[in-house]
């Protein structure tokens, strides 16, 4: 998760333009390229501006304001190929909202979004949320441009508040989480309707994918809003349940140990993996505490409204420690009051569109077992399982930049994303059973920061 929202992007530059960069040449619109690009009007939509631009991937938006690359820092390995060279017309706006915790471009206003249209359009369309507490721009590299290289439309939003104290946002508990799902389904119906003003047709496909907390809205559309998607990716989607596991759960014993009343021991009962012990320094400085604290205040404010989020100090240190009070931390001895801010995000299994789950089995924020095992168990149990795959990534974790730090003991899981994305496809549009449910082994050579397939 990123703390620091960063220095808005040429924000002095774009203050009373009308367009986020130069128009296109004289000639340039020619039909295919950046055709329509006049008519459109993204619906609901309180502000946007529209660009014509040589290349939507991160290649050609690198250091311009249609992308922001400090904001993808960490969730990619060093070596990722990317493709680059597709052009066509991005949006970027944002909906009415009242929070203001997203500076980019200059804006200070939420439910930010960004929709790419390339030129040469496959009839699709993927959705995404930011993962973490980040921005719309932060699944670029991970998302955007491979999906746009295959012809896919593209969407992203910023879930409608950002940063480590996303939790100040929304009258009641629970209320900013909430939002999240609001802000996807928004976008969703939004760039459906924009993708037929700018192709003069609706999208034939539409899919709903994600990252950690962006995994999670991946879930939780596919089992409320089906009729809006095709099918969906889950990558180590955050998993909520009322009555628990989810991270009120599983975090404070991570807490306790950082203040010494737990063991490692305690940490590998309640569910984190053996092998990753040599990870969890790094978690304890960086993940831990902040995001226990975070979740916290946002579902349970009143255990200790002196330590919440980023407000609880006014250092990087201090913003990142754990509040000792979270080490004795109790979610089934908390008040119905915190089930219930919990049960308006709260994750039921009852998906109705196919759903492919990618989860690292060493990772060390949202530990498999108490994640993605238990949710398959509840697909299952909702009599979706023919619905859904499940594939554990080995020596996978939450994000791929620790690979740079630990190549000879972790794998990226980015390459088996993009493989699942391509089952998936496959599953939906021409009938591929994807292989069943199983653990997808480290190569013992080869690339494994851009190879990996799907495959039993």
């Amino acid at each position: 998760m990123r703390l620091s929202q960063g220095v808005p992007l040429l924000a002095a530059l774009l203050t009373g333009l009308t367009v986020l960069g130069p128009a296109a040449p004289a000639g340039a619109r020619a039909p295919g390229h950046c055709a329509r690009q006049d008519r459109l009007a993204v619906p609901g939509a309180e502000h946007q501006e529209s660009a014509c631009l040589a290349d939507l991937t991160t290649a050609g938006l690198a250091g311009t304001p249609y992308t922001d690359m400090a904001d993808q820092a960490g969730l990619s390995a060093k070596g990722t190929r990317n493709p680059s060279g597709v052009p066509g017309v991005q949006i970027d706006g944002y909906f009415p909202d009242g929070s203001r915790s997203n500076a980019t471009h200059g804006w200070a206003h939420d439910a930010q979004f960004v929709i790419r249209l390339p030129d040469d359009w496959n009839g699709g369309l993927v959705v995404t949320g930011s993962p973490g507490t980040r921005r719309q721009y932060s699944s670029d590299t991970l998302i955007s441009d491979q999906v746009l290289a295959q012809g896919f439309a593209y969407a992203a939003t910023d879930k409608g508040n950002t940063g480590a104290d996303f939790f100040t946002d929304g009258r009641e508990p629970g209320d900013a989480v909430a939002e999240w799902n609001r802000r996807v389904t928004e976008l969703t119906k939004a760039a459906k309707k924009a993708v037929r003003q700018r192709y003069g047709k609706a999208p034939r496909r539409t899919y709903m994918t994600g990252i950690s907390n962006a995994g999670y809205l991946t879930r939780w559309q596919l089992e409320n809003r089906p009729e809006l998607y095709d099918g969906g990716v889950d990558w180590e989607g955050v998993l909520w349940t009322t009555r628990g596991p989810n991270l009120l759960t599983s975090l404070p014993v991570t807490v306790a140990r950082t203040f010494g009343t737990a063991s490692d021991d305690d940490l590998i009962r309640a569910g984190f993996a053996p092998g990753s012990r040599f990870l969890w320094p790094y978690h304890e400085k960086a993940y831990w505490g902040l995001t226990q604290k975070m979740f916290r205040a946002e579902f349970d404010p009143s255990y200790d409204p002196k330590c919440p989020g980023a407000t609880a100090g006014t250092t990087v240190p201090e913003i990142l420690a754990p509040c000792a009070s979270d080490a004795s931390y109790t979610y089934a001895d908390r008040p119905d009051s915190v089930r219930r801010a919990v049960a308006k995000v709260a994750l039921t299994g009852r998906i109705g569109k196919p759903l492919i789950t990618l989860h690292g089995d060493l990772d060390t924020l949202l530990p498999v077992a108490t994640d993605s095992d238990v949710y398959a168990r509840m697909i299952d149990g909702r009599g979706r399982g023919a619905l859904h795959r499940f594939y554990t990534v080995q020596d996978g974790t939450h994000t791929d930049g620790l690979y740079d730090t630990y190549p000879d003991r972790l794998r990226p899981i980015l390459p088996c994303y993009r493989s699942a994305f391509t089952a998936l496809t496959r599953w939906v549009e021409a009938g591929e059973t994807p292989p069943a449910d199983h653990v997808i082994a480290r190569p013992a050579d080869g690339d494994v920061v851009n190879s990996c397939a799907v495959k039993g």
